[in-house]
């Protein structure tokens, strides 16, 4: 599993922890490499993608689902991509007076894509994690358009997508703000 910390969180706060806990680890074994505040650029950048692209070998899963820590590429955290699904980059003076070529959103997608490919591995891409927030009794259904990229960034590279966003949301909906809020002992 590689994403930000809506899969991988202190104290097993992400998804992707207890999401292991559903197959039998004789038969199949979940590494989540998830990382806390990471968008599909600093996951490149910081050289957490390589570490987890070394690691592969043909009949892998990855997980994929980025998007919630997108922001502007040059302030900040200096974290976010160029938006949209693109080949476009821009080079940024960061911060720390640092520069960085950075890519769309679409450029790191497809880049996890096409490199899990070549492992033999089988890429699967996931829309955002629904967070405990609401505006009336509506829970969010993601930032942006990061869930709708994801989807269209699949369906170009005809590989499995599994809308989370929605199945989420909607179940939340069915039962109400205040029985999700049980589900949430700390947001």
């Amino acid at each position: 599993v590689i994403g930000d910390s809506t899969a991988n969180n202190n104290d097993h706060r992400g998804w992707a922890d207890p999401f292991a806990d559903y197959f039998n680890p004789a038969q199949v074994n979940i590494v989540n490499r998830a990382r806390g505040g990471r968008s599909s650029r600093t996951f490149v950048t910081e050289g957490l993608w390589e570490r987890v692209r070394a690691e592969l070998k043909p009949g892998d899963f990855v997980l994929i689902q980025f998007g919630h820590n997108g922001g502007p590429p040059d302030r900040d955290r200096a974290r976010g991509s160029l938006p949209g699904l693109g080949d476009e980059s821009q080079e940024f003076t960061l911060p720390d007076g640092s520069t960085e070529l950075v890519h769309t959103f679409g450029w790191y997608m497809r880049k996890f894509i096409a490199e899990t490919r070549e492992r033999g591995a089988a890429p699967i891409v996931l829309s955002l994690t629904v967070r405990n927030i609401w505006t009336a009794a509506a829970v969010e259904r993601g930032s942006g358009s990061f869930s709708k990229w994801s989807a269209e960034i699949a369906a170009a590279a005809s590989v499995p997508f599994a809308d989370v966003t929605n199945a989420i949301a909607d179940q939340y909906e069915k039962m109400g703000e205040a029985q999700v809020k049980e589900l949430f002992p700390e947001d």
